[in-house]
């Protein structure tokens, strides 16, 4: 997803917030700014934090330490009736005795909201999320897809400041999912408000998110663009588990403005950065390689090296032991003669005018000195 663009200013602010469960500290000192207008995604393995700091912002949790503010105000101690926030839930909890309209407008008639005015929004909220002729209708005659969508008319027809989406596309199968990606990308466009989600699968925060937090343990690990987690991650955590990577363990040995190599366990040569790493040498440190930077060759490549890598280096021979055809795109994993396994990504879509390789075929693997990241946690 492209970024959109929004106002800069924070809207939702949280300061130091820390929430404990007896002994257990299940987020810690978190500061974090999520901008107005923005789709932000709180990422993380189950068990992170991810969605106590979500519970918070809504209301249903109290921090344990510091405070939590949306467009200024102290929000901390305020109820979550009073605040400018509507929360979507993972099972959607749409009530199965009531029609379509009448759960979409339910949260208007308890605001005592005139039944005139009540349905002409809840007509509005419908076509907003393409259910027009459908408020007759009970949540068991829908599909999920229906379901969620009246999930979202209901929280929105309350025009909050803030929506939050607990693991929204979960209960969908993996088709409806992708669908309804872009529709939620086009929805939160349409209206304009901030959208603030918690999901643990990171295919569905890199294609919904403008940013993400990702969580580990109950501390934010790194907050930035989908772009930037993916191709420049703060630490081997955040590498491993945004996307496929090889992580490749060595030592920092010489470390210029320019340039720098790194030996590697298993590799005849250092391996070439075309950048300095801010280390001194001897310096442990980990190269995340992801699987689609990796070229792969029937022989060794030919001088003066690939990209602006010297000859000889970035290269590494290997043998394939399992290849898994994913459609577009294949996916190789090179056995290396000291038992290290390397992963690379090839595109299936000119396959034709590329060589073939087979399983138990000698390779050789090879990629630019811009490649990889440098990771020094």
């Amino acid at each position: 997803m492209s970024p959109k663009a929004s106002s800069g200013q924070p809207i939702i602010r949280f300061e130091g917030v820390t929430k404990r469960f007896g002994k257990v500290v299940a987020v810690d000192r978190v500061d974090l700014e999520v901008r107005e207008g923005e789709f932000f995604a709180l990422l993380g393995p189950s068990g992170c934090g991810k969605t106590t700091l979500l519970r918070m912002l809504a209301g249903f949790e109290v921090p344990s330490e510091g405070r939590i503010l949306i467009d200024g105000h102290d929000m901390t101690a305020v109820p979550p009736n009073r605040r400018p926030v509507n929360m979507v839930f993972q099972n959607y909890a749409v009530f199965p005795h009531m029609s379509v309209a009448e759960n979409v407008g339910y949260g208007l008639k308890v605001d005592g909201i005139g039944s005139a005015q009540r349905a002409l929004r809840v007509e509005e909220a419908l076509a907003l999320v393409k259910l027009d002729g459908l408020g007759s209708r009970r949540p068991d005659q829908l599909s999920g897809g229906q379901r969620q969508r009246v999930a979202l008319a209901r929280a929105l027809i309350k025009r909050p400041r803030v929506l939050l989406l607990d693991e929204p596309l979960s209960a969908l199968d993996a088709k409806l999912r992708e669908a309804m990606r872009t529709e939620l990308c086009q929805l939160q466009a349409q209206v304009g408000i901030t959208f603030v989600m918690v999901t643990h699968d990171q295919d569905e925060a890199l294609a919904l998110a403008d940013r993400c937090a990702v969580m580990q343990r109950g501390l934010l690990s790194q907050v930035a663009s989908p772009s930037d987690l993916y191709e420049f991650p703060a630490s081997r955590f955040v590498a491993d588990f945004i996307g496929s990577v090889n992580l490749l363990e060595g030592t920092l040995v010489v470390d210029e403005p320019d340039h720098a190599e790194v030996a590697v366990p298993g590799m005849a040569q250092p391996v070439f950065l075309d950048h300095g790493v801010t280390g001194a040498a001897g310096t442990t440190l980990w190269l995340a390689l992801r699987p689609e930077k990796i070229e792969l060759h029937k022989a060794a490549p030919a001088p003066p090296g690939l990209g602006d890598a010297p000859a000889g280096r970035n290269a590494v021979a290997g043998t394939i032991s399992h290849i898994a055809y994913l459609g577009s795109e294949s996916l190789y994993e090179v056995s290396l003669p000291d038992g290290q396994k390397l992963k690379a990504l090839r595109s299936n879509l000119t396959r034709w005018d590329q060589e073939d390789f087979t399983l138990g075929e000698p390779v050789w693997l090879a990629w630019h000195a811009c490649s990889p990241a440098v990771l020094l946690s």
